[in-house]
């Protein structure tokens, strides 16, 4: 995020004397420029300019000589014969280090209360036995430079800055502005579509169109005077540059279209850049490196123009701006080689002209081989407009989100490119005492901005403010558009030809011209409508389904939890056989996390790290479910991406739909522990696979759907083979055949060696829930299914049936449900019996009916219900009633 030290605007635009970063906030948010924080001052607490009156040396046992100074420090100083240290002067005792300053030496003293940057807090302490009410300060210290080796002596400091020949200040006096640290720097948060306030430039003008303060523009020579001798132009005898034919444009667009290369001879390798320049990068939260860097660095905050320097004796003419070679390798500033893309444009030089050696990642990151070292004398300054796209793709390709392609990916100002290199050449003459070459470089190929025609009430439609043709004219014209009127439209609409400037590479039509007048207008003019709400609309039939299924879930006690649909080897400790479809899952082209890079094909694959992961904390019972998508991608037709020049046709649309993978709605649930904890009512009693059946159950209850449990025909994965449900919806009869119903869910406990692989404790229980046969059955009926209340008494009857091992008892209970018709309310397993009283290879399953209708039932209509299902179960199921 940029960040803006007030003086440093001050220059640019009225900034009225005593803004605080606060106010400077408030000014900027009302244009669309949002505070990110304040950044407080380097150095807080009392920082003054004080005059060493003595200077006693006293070497240390361990061959140390220290000094112990009194400074006077204005009105900071103790008074005379009851300070710290016997003494009659008027000063403070400090001890120090540092043998660089003598008597009668101005230097910076931080006194008891001051905070120097790291938050080391200065205290009056006793030390070398003496107590020192205070520290003299160097450069280092106050974090202003990286010299530690002495203190500052501020005649030395001020003429080594720039400031030779003022006048000492007095003791005493405030030194935080004296060295610019007092300052606080406020953090905005740029929107994609504002690049050009990734500069002091662009800021100032906005903070010009929230308050009406005058604005200088820093790139225009009659504002400012920054250019006496002008802009040069290009010139046939320029430094040569070759701007390669693009054979991979993006979107139709050239990777580069200007390219202004600039030379500077005779630099003093020596040369420091000047403090206020190093103050300033400072404070935008920039490492001062050396003078050509950080000009063009300066110039990049300052314009929003990045720049790059080249060592010249290090290049080999041309330049050549091209796309990399396949397999190209790049060494960067970073010191890591890293190997280009295709699609990657880069800045090279060869002697041939066809560019044999990649020297920067253009636009992102420059390269190491002709790198700005401290011996470079010669350099090239180079100034060009990249493509967006391509300069952004490349960032995130090699993960370099640098401060040069945070600026370039938003779009720069195509007639900035000159006028930055004017101003970095200029810098580099006046502090490095270097000479310019006059011959300059500028190949221009942008085309001009078309203008666009809008109707003059555009922003009025989607505001709902009549702000006028001629307020509307007012407002686009301090933006820096040209307005003109363009006649009406067909309709009798009054219509304008406007043209966007240069810096405003995202105004491209109406509703961004709109959003333009809306914002300088004030947004608070826009008026609040609450919309009324229509009647006899609400949630479908689908989503109060799914609403009724979390409602179930969590009154059945378990928690909900989401988690990523990112899933990686967990298909291999669930066990899934490799033939299984589950592992046919959709693998992503740039993955959150390379070891997550496929979608989940059901929900218990990333619900069991949830589970897993409180297990490992500590939460020994847990009981978590999710409703969530899953990902199939069987039948998925890959489909070419269509690009954004135009919309898509209808075959497009259809190939795009083709290419998107079935996403069913699916419940996954988890179930580790204990379901009741042990304790003085009772024993407890720990989840079990019937508890994942009968959530299953709960969830079809809710929703109305009649379902039918049995076990599998065969075991799978991950479940336990002799502890696992399959779930069906009910079967339907077609003529004289039973057909099943289809397959909603399995449930049941995970296979101990799956638990095991997966981290949970053995007998972990789990269920996984296809909601989409269960709501589409849901939404045929159109409404959501719910049982009557009778307030007739219900009728109760017990029936106990003998029938093979081998048959399941689900086939029982459907049997007994079916014969005793619409009068059963509820059927209920609720005892198996194996014995030798009914024989070796049988079983005896108890039923109890509870039967009700819209009358008082008769012995005579229970006992026939009973009748009907002794026999309908001896037919199908060779069953005997039980004596």
């Amino acid at each position: 995020m940029p960040y803006v030290p007030i003086e440093w605007l001050r220059e640019h635009v009225d900034v009225p004397a005593g803004t605080t970063a606060e106010q400077l906030a408030a000014d900027l948010v009302r244009v669309g420029l949002e505070e990110e924080r304040v950044v407080p001052p380097a150095v807080t607490g009392p920082l003054v300019v004080g005059k060493v009156l003595t200077r006693e040396a006293t070497p240390q046992s361990n061959g140390k000589v220290i000094n112990y100074c009194r400074v006077d420090v204005g009105e900071h100083n103790d008074a005379p014969g009851t300070g710290k240290e016997p003494s009659d002067l008027p000063s403070r005792g400090i001890v120090c280090g540092a043998h660089n300053f003598d008597v009668g030496d101005s230097v910076v003293v931080s006194l008891p209360g001051a905070v120097l940057p790291g938050d080391f807090a200065i205290a009056a302490r006793k030390t070398y036995g003496h107590v020192s009410d205070g520290m003299i300060c160097s450069a280092r210290e106050l974090g202003i430079g990286e010299d530690h080796s002495g203190i500052i002596v501020l005649d030395r400091w001020l003429a080594e800055h720039g400031h030779d020949g003022e006048e000492l200040p007095a003791p005493g006096t405030n030194a935080l502005g004296l060295l610019g640290l007092g300052d606080e720097v406020l953090e905005i948060n740029i929107t994609p579509d504002r690049g050009y306030c990734f500069s002091m430039r662009g800021v100032a003008r906005e903070y010009s169109h929230a308050t009406g303060a005058r604005f200088r523009d820093p790139a225009n020579g009659t504002d400012t005077g920054l250019f006496p001798n002008g802009v040069a132009g290009a010139s046939e005898d320029g430094f040569p540059v070759v701007v390669a034919e693009d054979p991979r444009p993006v979107h139709g667009r050239p990777g580069c279209d200007r390219y202004v290369a600039r030379v500077v001879r005779g630099i003093d390798p020596s040369a420091q850049s000047p403090q206020w320049m190093r103050e300033r990068l400072t404070a935008a939260g920039m490492r001062p490196i050396s003078l050509a860097v950080d000009v063009t660095n300066y110039v990049m905050l300052d314009l929003g123009q990045p720049l790059h320097a080249f060592d010249l004796g290090r290049l080999s003419a041309p330049v050549v701006v091209r796309r990399a070679r396949p397999g190209e390798t790049l060494t960067f500033l970073d010191e890591v080689t890293r190997t280009l893309d295709a699609e990657d444009l880069v800045i090279s030089d060869s002697p041939d002209g066809e560019g044999s050696r990649a020297l920067v990642l253009a636009g992102v990151f420059g390269g190491a081989d002709t790198e700005v070292s401290d011996t470079t004398t010669d350099v090239l300054i180079e100034a060009a407009h990249f493509d967006a796209v391509s300069v952004a793709r490349s960032a995130r390709r090699h993960r370099l989100p640098t401060e040069s392609s945070k600026r370039n990916e938003r779009g720069v100002d195509t007639a900035l490119a000159p006028v930055a290199a004017q101003r970095a050449v200029d810098l580099l003459v006046e502090y490095g005492g270097g000479t310019a070459d006059e011959a300059a470089t500028d190949i221009d190929r942008t085309e001009a901005v078309g203008p666009m025609v809008v109707r003059a009430d555009a922003a009025e439609r989607l505001t709902g403010v009549a702000y006028g043709t001629e307020r509307v004219t007012e407002l686009l014209r301090t933006i820096g558009c040209t307005v003109v009127g363009a006649g009406q439209d067909e309709e009798g609409h009054e219509l304008l030809r406007v043209t966007a400037p240069t810096w405003r590479p995202d105004l491209v039509g109406a509703a961004h011209l709109a959003e333009e007048v809306a914002r300088l207008d004030g947004y608070d003019r826009i008026p609040v409508t609450v919309p009324t709400a229509p009647a006899g609309t609400g949630l479908s039939v689908r989503q109060r389904a799914r609403r009724e299924v979390v409602r179930a879930l969590t009154g059945a006690g378990l928690t909900q939890v989401l988690s990523y649909p990112f899933v990686g080897d967990v298909h291999e400790r669930l066990e899934i056989p490799a033939s299984d479809p589950r592992r046919r899952a959709l693998r992503l082209a740039n993955p959150l996390q390379d070891e997550a890079p496929l979608m989940r094909t059901s929900v218990i694959d990333s619900l069991v790290d949830t589970a897993r992961r409180n297990v490992s904390r500590g939460l020994e019972d847990v009981a978590v479910y999710e409703v969530g998508a899953v990902t199939l991608p069987e039948g998925t037709v890959p489909a070419p991406v269509p690009g954004t020049l135009r919309r898509p046709t209808e075959e497009e649309v259809r190939g795009l739909e083709a290419g998107i993978p079935y996403q069913p709605a699916h419940v996954g649930v988890v179930l580790v522990g204990a379901r009741e904890r042990p304790g003085v009512l009772g024993t407890g009693r720990a989840w079990d696979w019937a508890d994942a059946v009968e959530i299953v159950r709960t969830v079809a209850a809710a929703l109305g759907v009649a379902v039918e449990v049995r076990s599998p025909e065969q075991p799978c994965a991950p479940w336990h083979p002799g502890r696992t449900a399959e779930i069906r919806l009910k079967a339907v009869r077609r003529g004289k055949e039973l057909v099943a119903g289809e397959v909603v869910a399995h449930a049941g406990e995970l296979h101990p060696r799956v638990a095991r692989g997966l981290g949970l404790p053995a007998r972990a229980c789990a269920a996984e829930i296809d909601l989409e046969p269960l709501l589409a059955a849901v939404e045929e009926a159109g409404v959501l299914q719910v049982s009557p209340v009778l307030t007739f008494p219900p009728a109760k009857e017990d029936v106990a049936l003998v029938v093979d091992e081998a048959v399941p008892a689900c086939q029982v209970e459907a049997v007994v449900r079916q014969a005793a018709g619409d009068l059963v309310e509820e059927v209920r397993l609720f005892d198996v019996f194996r014995g030798e009283q009914i024989g070796e290879g049988r079983k005896s399953l108890t039923f109890s009916l509870r039967l009700r209708a819209g009358r008082t039932l008769t012995a005579e209509e229970t006992a026939g219900v009973r009748k009907r299902i002794v026999k309908q179960a001896s037919k199908r199921l060779g069953a005997e009633l039980r004596g």
